[in-house]
């Protein structure tokens, strides 16, 4: 299979879907690899390190036109759009329910879009998020690290233990992979750390890793306004159904506050589980609500971008070399983890979630499958 390996042209992303060590092994098994010029260079790897690993370097549209799979990071710009064409395989994070005209667009086109983002494992949870989700909770904490100083308009708490002063209180909804990474780095630095969660064995799970400085309270209504009350920080790290529309954390939970607390929104859902969050950038990173400052960049992994690319090449690499193996439609019949990260197959929507958001015809994967 001819495999295409792009430069990201989203703002601020500097992550690249593939490694080096990747590109070894895809041309290893047999394949050819086209990888746009300085793809690598905001993660640190040079176009001579790909070169050696056995990657063709290629312009842009030498690699839209030529490659059978496109092997990416990030959802399909606008710019992107004249690229789509029908058959082409596109593995990426999609997140086609957040993005309504890329989703017309590559259903229009009839593309085989797979997303990252819904690939599962035996045990139902999402292997291909995790690694970026520990950096993006890791990342939004070392940012409320950064906005709590009063030289960048916070407060001016410094969030550490320290001896005579009130320890800083920073609460956690959800103990999932972005959860731990957050809880991970606020409880080493002595924080008072509370985790909201609804599933026991999760809290169990994390509380076996975290050290006592970490509290686990049940979410419900009454914890959560207790928390909101007395919290420095609050860092929402759940993924908010898209086709709920009610919310975790209303407008007017937020005069609840104290003066100077912070939000920071993890999951970056537009009117999720914070009704007043909505999708910032690196570029404008903050807005505030309430008098309280809300976080809610979406690609913060990007902000680390070596590590984050080689963790997520590593997650993704596994099914790259299945899709190119064995061929999209026997990859996908004999998968069904993978089969859940289909998103479109020529001009159909396979993804529910998307389908209900905005009200689109759904063709279940399983019919699709059928069809191979």
């Amino acid at each position: 299979m001819i495999v295409g390996i792009l430069k990201e042209v989203k703002s601020n992303e500097y992550r690249v879907s593939a490694v080096p060590a990747a590109v070894t092994e895809l041309v290893k098994n047999g394949h050819k690899v086209y990888v746009e010029k300085d793809a690598g260079l905001g993660s640190g790897f040079s176009d001579e390190e790909y070169k050696d690993s056995g990657a063709i370097i290629a312009d842009c549209d030498t690699i839209w036109k030529n490659s059978e799979m496109i092997y990416k990071v990030k959802e399909i710009l606008p710019q992107e759009y004249k690229y789509l064409r029908e058959g082409l395989i596109v593995y990426t994070y999609l997140h086609s329910n957040a993005h309504l005209d890329m989703t017309k667009e590559i259903l229009k086109n009839k593309i085989i879009g797979i997303a990252y983002e819904d690939i599962t494992d035996k045990n139902g949870k999402f292997p291909l998020l995790s690694p970026m989700s520990e950096l993006a909770g890791k990342g939004g904490f070392l940012a409320a690290l950064h906005y709590g100083q009063s030289v960048n308009g916070g407060k001016g708490i410094l969030f550490n233990r320290v001896s005579g002063i009130d320890t800083p209180v920073v609460t956690i909804i959800g103990g999932g992979n972005s959860g731990m990474g957050a809880a991970e780095i606020a409880a080493s630095l002595g924080n008072n750390v509370k985790i909201l969660d609804v599933n026991k064995e999760v809290m169990d799970e994390v509380k076996a890793k975290l050290p006592p400085n970490v509290e686990f309270l049940y979410s419900n209504r009454t914890n959560l306004l207790k928390c909101l009350k007395e919290t420095d920080v609050l860092m929402n790290c759940i993924l908010w159904n898209k086709t709920r529309k009610d919310h975790l954390v209303n407008r007017e939970d937020l005069k609840l506050m104290k003066k100077g607390a912070m939000i920071f929104d993890i999951a970056c859902d537009d009117n999720g589980a914070i009704e007043t969050c909505h999708t910032t950038t690196h570029d404008d990173p903050i807005y505030y609500e309430e008098g309280i400052l809300h976080y809610c960049v979406d690609n913060i992994p990007s902000a680390f971008a070596r590590t984050a690319s080689i963790g997520l090449s590593n997650a993704t690499l596994p099914f790259a070399l299945q899709i190119a193996n064995k061929g999209c439609e026997t990859a996908l019949k004999g998968n069904h983890h993978l089969l859940k990260g289909l998103t479109c197959y020529h001009g159909k929507l396979t993804l529910q979630e998307t389908a209900i958001k905005h009200n689109l015809e759904l063709t279940p994967q399983d019919k699709i499958v059928e069809q191979f």
